[in-house]
């Protein structure tokens, strides 16, 4: 792989003698991770059902293993199941580090494809508010796949600009994650194309984007709350210099200690010449790490949360009888007052969420499912959201049952009476306990309700 001579020089600024180590590691092999989804499934449980047998740890995050070739992860129904997520190693370390707690409300302010958001969503385990925003509208579709497959119910997916988000959320969040655009110089070994578009869009282009967006971010992040900045690029202009930028216009923060691994570099505020304890931030190279490269810095913004204004408590609505019907089957907690009708569509909307004219958004809520025709039509979001004992009727198949894949690709199969707990009605279709998504049962014969959109391929 030939690298560009500059950015061979930039790298020994940064490395000095271990310039050599790093580049020896383009000659390795990448690695390849999978980080269990904790608000499904814990890790002694996964452990115990796990069918892959070269997992090993990942040293820097509590839920994420190492997997080969072999495994074929993303072919397991685990996978449809949302039982983990696939991310590159040294890519957990962002939403691993930031201190998300139950009932707090996040920004995932450049959130596509979902690799982080999936991790804050898990982490607020169905409480409080995640917004998961990006810029580009295209991305946001997978970005809600994504999350839908997590299970996660108290979600807001944006596709707008910070300074527009902070007219709807100034000072809002709790905790704000920024993996910033940057010129991916962690993804040569990888991707080689990333070289040529480094080349033609370099660092200087990104640092600037980055400024802006930390600019912006720290609008919507409340006082005495914390903002996580990381990218995937080793560039001193884009990594320390964006941060000592930042301090010097933003007196109000300041950096917070990171938990460090073996491995783990500090930052190197000699590189951009800064009086701020860069130090904290912290670097990861592939010669250090099983991994391609990280940068982060945490930042605590000061002061203390204001009170929150008393909520009105909403009356329930009364619902249409079609969908109280489906909901005496189901045990999940479904707060009445936090339901909303639009046109035929049912969502459940988290704690708080109001109404935002002009707002950019592809999802808000938990989509429920469809009123059609004098029924209700339960969605595949719904199911991921379930636990299997939360619906009186599922069908449970074990992950090696030909059947499993078989209805992941969309087809009709028979059930025998022994297995379902009631016949001629919906099913919440199961695999080893975890919901895969619907089906209608009539007579033996599973009518597959399984989302087109995400089928299993042949």
């Amino acid at each position: 792989m030939k690298l560009p001579q500059r950015f061979i020089e930039n790298m020994k600024t940064i490395l000095g003698p271990e310039l050599d180590d790093y580049l020896a590691s383009f000659d390795k092999p990448g690695f390849r991770g999978l980080r269990v989804n904790t608000s499904k499934i814990s890790m002694e449980e996964f452990l115990r059902i796990s069918p892959f047998r070269s997992l090993k740890r990942v040293p820097w995050t509590p839920n994420g293993f190492f997997y080969t070739e072999e495994d074929e992860p993303t072919r397991h129904p685990y996978y449809y199941a949302g039982l983990y997520y696939i991310q590159e190693p040294s890519a957990m370390t962002p939403a691993s580090v930031l201190p998300v707690e139950e009932g707090e409300r996040v920004l995932d302010l450049c959130a596509a494809p979902g690799g982080k958001a999936t991790e804050l969503g898990a982490k607020l385990n169905h409480t409080g508010l995640l917004v998961a925003n990006d810029a580009s509208a295209s991305r946001t579709k997978a970005l809600l796949k994504n999350l839908e497959v997590f299970g996660l119910p108290n979600i807001l997916v944006t596709s707008e600009m910070g300074d527009r988000l902070d007219r709807y959320f100034h000072e809002y969040f709790d905790k704000v994650l920024i993996d910033a655009p940057c010129s991916g110089e962690g993804m040569f070994r990888r991707q080689p194309h990333m070289i040529a578009a480094w080349e033609k869009q370099g660092p200087e282009v990104f640092a600037k984007m980055q400024r802006e967006i930390l600019d912006q971010a720290a609008e919507l992040l409340r006082p005495g709350g914390m903002m996580l900045y990381s990218t995937c690029t080793f560039s001193q202009l884009e990594d320390e210099g964006s941060v000592d930028v930042f301090l010097t216009q933003h007196p109000d923060f300041h950096l917070e200690d990171i938990l460090s691994c073996e491995g783990f570099c500090p930052g190197q505020p000699a590189l951009v010449g800064s009086h701020y304890p860069l130090e904290k931030c912290v670097r990861l190279f592939p010669h250090r790490i099983d991994g391609e490269g990280h940068f982060l810095a945490l930042l605590r913004k000061d002061g203390e949360r204001a009170p929150e204004a008393v909520q009105i408590k909403k009356r329930p609505v009364k619902l249409p009888a079609e969908l109280e019907d489906f909901l005496q089957d189901v045990s999940m907690p479904v707060d009445r007052a936090r339901l909303q009708i639009r046109g035929t569509k049912v969502f459940l909307m988290p704690e708080g969420v109001g109404a935002y004219p002009g707002l950019r958004f592809l999802r808000a809520g938990l989509y429920m499912g469809e009123l059609l025709k004098k029924r209700f039509e339960p969605s595949q979001a719904f199911a991921m959201v379930l636990k299997k004992e939360e619906y009186a009727s599922t069908i449970d198949l074990p992950a090696m049952d030909e059947r499993v894949i078989r209805y992941l690709k969309g087809e009709t199969i028979e059930i025998a009476e022994e297995e379902s707990t009631r016949s001629d009605s919906w099913q919440l279709v199961c695999v080893d306990g975890y919901p895969l998504g619907w089906g209608k049962l009539i007579r033996g014969t599973l009518r597959n309700k399984y989302f087109s959109g995400w089928r299993m391929n042949s």
